[in-house]
């Protein structure tokens, strides 16, 4: 803990998760995600939680990880209007990016998109910021069966772990090992199932 009387968060966000959180939305709603509306949701949902005013909670850090096309191929693909984008509400809302790049491979005509590092950049950082950071809560935004064991290694620490997920065409996009090793699963499915106006505050026009 930073301050005796602040409890301190941190947020690591799987993009590749994120995306597909996002793509969902879409699909689904005609909407995408509000990376500010989330946020402040955390907040909310921990000061509920441990009975705490907003004033004493703080979201000191807040990491976004994810694989990208170099400019070239960005360039090609027309992605990169969108990315940067995407960039300007990650910068706005504090949080700091962190990017490998894609590899494309091409095989007997088929072609694979290779993203090889980002999930072990992921749970190394997480893991060292929760231990010299001490946070109060660390809290993961993935869905990954890989994580399952960053869960369990960050309870270790003493810091409250707390999952968020999303999965708006229920295609089963979390692993069920993953929150069973979480200290507390925000399930946005269950929570926006018959709440329009947090469905409103979570998203935004497409």
């Amino acid at each position: 803990m930073a301050q005796q009387d602040i409890r301190t968060i941190g947020i690591f966000i799987d993009g590749g998760y994120y995306a597909k959180v996002d793509a969902a939305l879409k699909k689904v709603y005609s909407r995408s995600l509000n990376l500010k509306g989330l946020l402040d949701y955390i907040t909310d949902c921990i000061c509920k939680m441990d009975g705490l005013r907003k004033d004493k909670v703080s979201i000191t850090e807040s990491h976004y990880y994810r694989g990208r096309y170099r400019v070239n191929d960005a360039s090609s693909k027309h992605l990169l209007f969108e990315e940067r984008k995407f960039e300007d509400s990650l910068i706005e809302n504090d949080v700091v990016f962190h990017y490998k790049h894609l590899r494309e491979v091409n095989d007997h005509g088929h072609t694979t998109v290779i993203e090889k590092g980002i999930d072990t950049w992921f749970a190394l950082d997480t893991y060292e910021m929760a231990q010299y950071r001490d946070f109060d809560y660390t809290v993961m935004i993935s869905g990954d069966a890989d994580h399952e064991m960053l869960a369990r290694k960050l309870r270790a620490l003493k810091t409250h772990v707390i999952l968020l997920t999303w999965d708006p065409d229920n295609s089963g996009s979390t692993s069920r090992f993953l929150r069973e090793e979480v200290c507390t699963h925000i399930d946005l499915n269950k929570n926006t199932a018959n709440d329009t106006a947090l469905l409103q505050r979570l998203c935004k026009q497409a």
